[in-house]
């Protein structure tokens, strides 16, 4: 094996587990259950000492990994793969990956936290982040027109966006709403890739709108 993954089921788990699917690469699955604090046990924090998922070690170099756009970009790197090397184009897929990491991603978990799992408790924080999840989808909306991809071609900008865009029943979000990204959502739910590595650690299916 060449890639040690320690992820759970996701969106950020996803990410690292469909890039290694799209790149080819040998791994193994270390399934970390987050729900039983498993992500503070002394192996996962020798990997991932911020202790959140996914994490990875490379058993070609020894090099461990946290931080699944970090992952993804050393995944690239390794395969020479859904990265594009120069122009444009690349820093592009950066900044896409950059606009999920630092929006798409944390500003939807707190979504997660405040509206589904302890709606009610604060309004204030509800109504907050479900108009920001409202917003990032238009934002990512308007990039999609007439594009097949977030950044032209398919890159890791939009497998790091797309397993937090699976969550749209999650956010509230009605994909009609949001044409193009459904367009882009449903396209890239036919990948091979997508649907086995959306089922790591344990199979899922793909919630369609």
């Amino acid at each position: 094996m060449t890639i040690e993954l320690y992820t759970w089921g996701t969106p950020n788990g996803k990410k690292a587990s469909i890039m290694l699917e799209e790149c080819g690469l040998d791994y193994s699955v270390h399934p970390i259950d987050i729900t039983k604090d498993e992500q503070f046990g002394a192996e996962f924090l020798a990997v991932a000492p911020n202790n959140k998922i996914p994490g990875i070690r490379d058993t070609d170099t020894g090099l461990t990994l946290m931080e699944s756009g970090a992952i993804l970009l050393y995944l690239a790197d390794k395969a020479g793969k859904l990265m594009p090397t120069d122009g444009e184009e690349r820093w592009r897929a950066t900044e896409w990956l950059m606009w999920q990491m630092g929006g798409f991603g944390p500003m939807l978990g707190q979504a997660h936290h405040f509206h589904r799992f302890n709606k009610g408790k604060a309004d204030y924080a509800e109504e907050r982040f479900l108009k920001e999840t409202q917003r990032l989808y238009g934002v990512l909306d308007k990039r999609l027109e007439g594009r097949e991809a977030i950044a032209g071609s398919y890159s890791v900008a939009d497998v790091a966006t797309w397993p937090w865009a699976a969550r749209f029943e999650w956010h509230g979000v009605d994909l009609d709403q949001f044409p193009n990204v459904k367009r882009w959502y449903l396209a890239i739910a036919e990948r091979p890739a997508v649907q086995r590595g959306y089922s790591v650690p344990s199979a899922q299916d793909i919630p369609m709108p």
